[in-house]
C-alpha cells in the first residue's frame, strides 16, 4: 500500500484503523476474546492479512486459557447463578470455534479450535435448575414484586430448556401473582344519552384491553369478566362516571357590517355629440350575519381505589366541550359592494345541528384523550 502521497494525519488514521481491524489493540490491552473475533473477521475478508494472522496466533491460546480459568473459578464459587455464568463463557468459547472454522484464513492458523458443545448441554440443564429454584423461592414470598422476578426466572428456564419440569405452570402462576388486577366500574349514562354513553364506555374498555394486551403485570376486568373468572383477588377499582353534562345549549347571535366599493359604474350621461359616458361612484350595502352555536359540555370523574383498604390512589376530573355552529348571511343594498365570499355566504341557509346523541359523542372525544393519558401515566409504574 502506497502511503507516501497521503497527508500525515490520514496516514496515522489508516495505521490506527489497521491495528483496530486486526485486533492488535484488543490483544495489547488483554482483551484476548475480542482480539480473536476481530482478527478472524479480518482474515475472513483477507486470508493473507499478516497482522491479523499473527494476532490470532497469539490471542487464541490466551483467550481459551482465560475463559477456561474463569469457568473453573465459577464452578467452585458459592454463586447461586454460577452455571448460568459458566454457560455464557462456554458460549464465548464455542463462538470462537464457529468463527474460526468458517474463516479459511483463520483455520489455517488455528487448525483445531476447541469447542464445548457436549459440556453445554449438561451446564444448560444446571443453569435451568438454578433459575427454576430461584423462581420457586421468590414465589414463596407471596408478593407481587417477588412474583414479577419469579416470572422472569421461569421465562429464562423455558428459554434454556423448553418444557423443563412444570415450568409452564410456574410461569402462569407467577404471572397471575405478579399481575395487578383492576376491575373497571363505569356508571351508565342515564336517559336519552344512554346509547352514546354506552359507545363511550365501549371505547374505554377497548382501550384498556388493547393497550395492556400482552402486558404481563396489569390486567383490566369488567365486572362481568371478574364474575365469570371467579376472580378472588382484586387489587384496585377503576371508577369512571360523568359528574355532569349538558347537550345542545343553543345561542343565536347576529352582527351587521356596512360595506362599500368605489369606482363602480352607477349610470351614464349624455354627451353633446350624442354619445354617452359612464358615471362612476360608490356602491353600498349592509350585511347581516347570523351565527347559531350549539354547545355541549361534560365533566368526567375517574378514581382509582385500593381494593384492600378503600384508599383513593388517584382522583382526576376531565372536562370536555364541543361547539357546533352554523353561519349564514343576508344583505340590503347594492350586491356589487359585496366580495365573492360575502355573496357566497348570503346564499347559505341555516343548517340543522347534529342529533343530540352525536353531540354527546363529540364532547366525549377530548375527555377520552385526557382519560387514556392519565391511565397510561398511572399504570406505567406497574
Amino acid at each position: 500500500m502506497k502511503y507516501k502521497l497521503l497527508p500525515v494525519y490520514l496516514l496515522l488514521l489508516l495505521v490506527v484503523l489497521e491495528g483496530c481491524s486486526s485486533g492488535k489493540k484488543a490483544y495489547e490491552r488483554g482483551d484476548y476474546y475480542t482480539a480473536v473475533l476481530k482478527s478472524v473477521n479480518r482474515l475472513r475478508k483477507n486470508p493473507d492479512h499478516k497482522k491479523s494472522g499473527e494476532t490470532l496466533r497469539k490471542s487464541y491460546p490466551m483467550a481459551l486459557q482465560t475463559l477456561e480459568q474463569k469457568i473453573q473459578h465459577i464452578q467452585t464459587a458459592n454463586d447461586p447463578y454460577k452455571w448460568k455464568k459458566a454457560l455464557n463463557i462456554y458460549g464465548q468459547i464455542n463462538q470462537m470455534y464457529e468463527e474460526i472454522i468458517h474463516a479459511p484464513g483463520a483455520l489455517a492458523i488455528i487448525p483445531t479450535p476447541r469447542n464445548y458443545y457436549k459440556a453445554v448441554d449438561e451446564v444448560r440443564n444446571k443453569a435451568a435448575e438454578e433459575s427454576y429454584q430461584a423462581g420457586r423461592s421468590l414465589l414463596a414470598q407471596n408478593t407481587r414484586e417477588a412474583a414479577k422476578e419469579a416470572f422472569f426466572h421461569f421465562a429464562e428456564v423455558e428459554r434454556l430448556v423448553p418444557g423443563y419440569k412444570d415450568v409452564e405452570d410456574q410461569i402462569a402462576e407467577a404471572e397471575f401473582m405478579a399481575t395487578l388486577k383492576v376491575v373497571v366500574e363505569q356508571i351508565p349514562v342515564p336517559g336519552r344519552y344512554s346509547l352514546s354513553g354506552n359507545f363511550f364506555q365501549e371505547q374505554i374498555e377497548a382501550f384498556l384491553h388493547s393497550q395492556y394486551k400482552g402486558s404481563h403485570f396489569v390486567r383490566f376486568y369488567t365486572p362481568a369478566e371478574a364474575r365469570n373468572e371467579d376472580l378472588r383477588i382484586i387489587d384496585q377499582y377503576l371508577q369512571i362516571q360523568f359528574d355532569d353534562f349538558v347537550v345542545g345549549q343553543t345561542h343565536l347571535s347576529e352582527r351587521i357590517e356596512s360595506v362599500s366599493r368605489d369606482s363602480v359604474k352607477v349610470g351614464e350621461v349624455d354627451l353633446p355629440d350624442g354619445g354617452k359616458a359612464p358615471v362612476y361612484g360608490t356602491v353600498k350595502a349592509k350585511i347581516k350575519t347570523y351565527r347559531k352555536e350549539v354547545a355541549s359540555k361534560g365533566l368526567l370523574s375517574m378514581r382509582i381505589v385500593d381494593a384492600n383498604n378503600d384508599a383513593v390512589l388517584l382522583n382526576r376530573k376531565f372536562p370536555g366541550e364541543f361547539i357546533w355552529f352554523s353561519e349564514w348571511s343576508s344583505f340590503n343594498g347594492d350586491e356589487r359592494a359585496l366580495s365573492r365570499e360575502q355573496l357566497a355566504r348570503c346564499e347559505l341557509r341555516e343548517a340543522l345541528p347534529p342529533h343530540p346523541q352525536d353531540l354527546f359523542i363529540e364532547l366525549t372525544k377530548p375527555i377520552f384523550g385526557q382519560l387514556t393519558s392519565s391511565v397510561r401515566d398511572f399504570y406505567s409504574r406497574y
